[in-house]
């Protein structure tokens, strides 16, 4: 009965679920990490080729061409930093909301970069997309000032609290009574 107890107890459940972060957020980063090496080969084969094309109206700077580009390289570099959040988690065991929102700022800024011809007519986007960047730099600044000369982020995994369980360990209502 003991061991059944500790199975069903609060920390038992914390470690597991820890572990289980632990191990998906591995995973993630392993699959990303491939993601991005493959997207690194195809955008520099793709440069390359741009460069070996006869056609001087074909070349990657012409056109609209330049404009994918930089779109495909801000791709890779949002994607380098969810890594950086990934990789960020497993070392402090927290998810760090300063890089968070420094992606969502380099992704908004992407959205801006690639906007395509014509866009300039579409008020709502553009009104859109302001209210985006606005918001997420004056959040990245809220989290700035309140974390001034306080400790950055809390490390190491989560502990269950100290106050006893509320709730019985297992729960008669689930099986319908």
């Amino acid at each position: 009965m003991a061991r059944i107890r500790r199975l069903l107890s609060n920390s038992f459940f914390l470690h597991v679920i820890d572990r289980g972060e632990q191990q998906l957020a591995k995973l993630l980063g392993a699959v990303l990490f491939i993601v991005l090496i493959a997207a690194t080969v195809q955008l520099t084969v793709q440069l390359v080729m741009g460069f070996l094309d006869p056609d001087p109206l074909g070349r990657w700077i012409g056109g609209d061409r330049l404009q994918l580009l930089l779109g495909d390289v801000l791709n890779l570099l949002i994607g380098l930093e969810v890594l950086q959040n990934i990789t960020s988690y497993l070392r402090r065991r927290v998810v760090q909301i300063e890089l968070v929102l420094l992606t969502a700022i380099t992704a908004v800024a992407r959205k801006v970069i690639v906007l395509p011809p014509g866009a300039e007519n579409k008020p709502q986007l553009l009104v859109g997309l302001g209210v985006a960047v606005l918001s997420l730099a004056g959040a990245y600044w809220l989290v700035r000032i309140r974390g001034q000369g306080r400790d950055r982020s809390r490390t190491g995994p989560a502990t269950p609290s100290r106050e006893p369980d509320r709730w019985p360990a297992h729960d008669d209502d689930d099986h319908g009574g």
